[in-house]
């Protein structure tokens, strides 16, 4: 998720759900000892709970990222095993460090021993030609016996050569038994799993299997599905009636998220950012709602020009109908399949 979860996406995401964890998008730690900290770790109070992602491979340079950024009161360290693109496998990190577990396992032991935080992993069941289900025992049995509080799955291989970053999340087929026998294997640790879960209704039924579940694009693709976690997933209310795209209600108070978001964006101008810095992640709100193509487009082709301020928000969402909710979406095969895996 590099150049999509940053603050503004992760304040907007908070106002959709209290409890939902967020994660940043991965920082490489060369980059937070060397670079910006403030405009890489630094993030709002009400982001909370909020998960700092990793990228490294050096122990020694993980450890003091850990440290740099505990003035900074995340929640938890994650450290990315599972991001197959290319400018990362040429600074050896992400999916590639599949094939090096001792390695990961120093990694996580020199971030432990910086840190009273979590720290966790997120993996993918295996790179290349490995075959998963020799593999990723191994690489969890390493990572865990050296502090890993969690390990997050993604459900598929990653095809380092051959395969580009989009083709890696869909091409490779998911093995969601794998994870779950992992679960069974390793029951005294959290095991989350990501993957293929394209809405609410599929997540709570990974929830039978394993201790959570991560939405990557799906939650920022269609942001609504996030008015309906807390009920969900946490039981916090009584779960008014879910769309059939297993997300967002018209119950939902969406003039306040109007409102607040203005008033974020607002900020952000007056620090001198740009409208569109925030809107950008705003566009995929309304899926399923009537005038929802009118709201992308306003946002969209808007934002972007000079002298345009936080009103533009208001225009947008005055183009939709909130009192209707989002219409039923007819599912196709591969998203109707990923849900019966479920």
């Amino acid at each position: 998720m590099i150049d999509w979860t940053d603050r503004h996406c992760r304040y907007f995401h908070r106002q959709l759900s209290g409890r939902a964890v967020l994660f940043t998008e991965m920082v490489v730690a060369d980059a937070i000892l060397h670079g910006p900290r403030e405009r890489l770790l630094g993030h709002d109070a009400a982001e909370h709970p909020v998960t700092l992602q990793l990228g490294g491979s050096d122990p020694a340079k993980l450890a003091e990222a850990v440290r740099i950024a505990a003035d900074f009161a995340y929640d938890e360290i994650n450290l990315n095993v599972g991001c197959p693109s290319d400018r990362v496998q040429s600074g050896t990190f992400g999916a590639c460090l599949m094939k090096t577990p001792e390695l990961v396992a120093e990694c996580v032991a020199a971030m432990k021993r910086v840190t009273t935080l979590p720290v966790t992993v997120k993996c993918r069941i295996g790179v290349d030609d490995q075959q998963p289900e020799q593999v990723l025992p191994e690489f969890l049995a390493r990572v865990i016996e050296a502090g890993s509080d969690a390990v997050w799955i993604h459900a598929r291989k990653a095809w380092l050569q051959g395969l580009s970053p989009k083709e890696n999340r869909e091409i490779p087929p998911l093995d969601y038994d794998l994870v779950y026998a992992m679960k069974r294997e390793f029951s005294k640790t959290f095991i989350g799993i990501n993957g293929g879960i394209a809405d609410l209704d599929a997540a709570v039924a990974q929830l039978a299997h394993v201790d959570g579940v991560m939405l990557g694009r799906a939650a920022y693709q269609n942001a609504g599905l996030l008015t309906g976690v807390d009920a969900a997933i946490y039981g916090e209310t009584p779960l008014p009636d879910a769309s059939p795209q297993g997300g967002g209600t018209a119950s939902f108070d969406w003039l306040a998220l109007r409102d607040t978001m203005m008033a974020y964006a607002e900020r952000v101008m007056a620090d001198g950012g740009r409208l569109h810095h925030v809107t950008r992640h705003m566009v995929g709100l309304f899926q399923g709602f009537s005038g929802a193509r009118r709201y992308r487009q306003i946002l969209s082709s808007e934002a972007t020009k000079a002298g345009v301020g936080p009103k533009l928000i208001a225009e947008a969402f005055a183009a939709v109908d909130l009192s209707a909710g989002p219409k039923p979406a007819v599912r196709d095969g591969a998203t109707e399949a990923a849900r019966l895996a479920g």
